[in-house]
């Protein structure tokens, strides 16, 4: 019986002693699925949900789960998602004629002192306001700026954060757009540089794009401040250019959002879009959101789009109108 008890004071000991030590293992993740209608009888080209199988109905997001080992050195990263977001978010990785979306993260990184950080491999871009998991975004459908730019880079970077308020990232990264067939051959390579201040930044990356081109440019501004204790101003702004495609764009979106109480946010998002060069067609989408937490865990986001774009040009919808509207309703569950 002595045994016994002390058996059970030792185990408990233990799992005391193994709670109050923090675990070099984290696992984290997310799952979305949606509902989503078009209000008028024009078909968009997209409705801005981020996945390669629109629906007109109930459709599924991703099912993501992160798995990190952090030492005092150093870590791994895993970021393993499936399911037509994903797909959407991974639609140049291409390997044997399938989407490999399983691999939405995996990088390796090394602090090198208490400011310098390096990471290598296959990581979401420093790029633009949004991410490809909803459960990091205050709206569900994604802005035409985050479809245009890169959603992720393989290669190395370094991060310098100089002080608490100022940042700095120099990276060597292929070029993002790199997939099985690509036309782009050769050593050709994209160059990144992030520059953060009190939580605005000044975002650039130039080189090879993956789709035949060697000298696309890249800018981008994000950032944003607090109007007020419950409304906050989000800003994204960005411009690209090639002279070898005589092609770029530019853009910009506002993030407006209000918190009512701990469990609900009611957002604005404007945004302008247009193409530059032979085709300087040019949409204008306002994303009105609100943003629920039914847990801890559980957030309904839902939403109501209008996308205007001329009759004829590529961003107008399909049946001859010039705008159309739908209506989203997500459940986003994070752990």
């Amino acid at each position: 019986m002595k045994k016994i008890i002390l058996s059970a004071l030792l185990l408990a000991s233990a799992v005391t002693f193994a709670q109050e030590e923090k675990s070099p293992l984290t696992i984290s993740g997310s799952v979305d699925t949606y509902y989503s209608t078009n209000l008028t009888t024009a078909t968009p080209g997209s409705t801005g949900i981020l996945t390669d199988v629109p629906a007109n109905g109930f459709g599924l997001g991703m099912a993501n789960v992160v798995i990190g080992y952090e030492t005092e050195k150093g870590g791994v990263v895993a970021d393993l998602a499936y399911g037509p977001r994903a797909n959407a978010a991974n639609m140049y990785n291409v390997i044997d004629g399938a989407v490999s979306g399983a691999i939405n993260q995996l990088y390796a990184y090394y602090n090198i002192s208490d400011k310098f950080t390096a990471t290598l491999g296959q990581f979401n871009t420093f790029y633009g306001y949004e991410v490809i998991s909803p459960a990091g975004n205050f709206n569900y459908s994604v802005s035409y700026l985050f479809n245009a730019g890169p959603f992720s880079h393989t290669g190395l970077k370094v991060d310098y954060a100089a002080t608490e308020d100022l940042s700095l990232m120099l990276a060597v990264t292929n070029p993002h757009g790199i997939y099985t067939g690509s036309n782009l051959t050769g050593d050709y390579y994209q160059l990144g540089f992030q520059a953060g201040y009190k939580g605005q930044y000044l975002n650039l990356a130039y080189g090879a794009d993956g789709f035949g081109f060697t000298d696309v440019l890249y800018l981008d501004y994000t950032g944003g401040f607090n109007a007020t204790e419950s409304f906050y101003i989000g800003i994204n702004a960005a411009y690209s250019t090639s002279a070898d495609a005589d092609s770029g764009y530019q853009g910009a979106a506002l993030y407006l959002e209000n918190t009512f109480s701990d469990s609900f946010a009611l957002g604005l998002r404007p945004e302008f879009f247009q193409n530059n060069g032979a085709n300087d067609d040019s949409v204008l989408a306002l994303t009105l959101t609100a943003n629920t937490s039914l847990t801890e865990n559980l957030k309904l986001i839902s939403e109501l789009r209008y996308d205007g774009a001329d009759a004829g040009t590529s961003y107008a919808p399909v049946g001859g109108k010039d705008n159309v509207s739908a209506l989203t309703i997500a459940a986003v569950y994070s752990f």
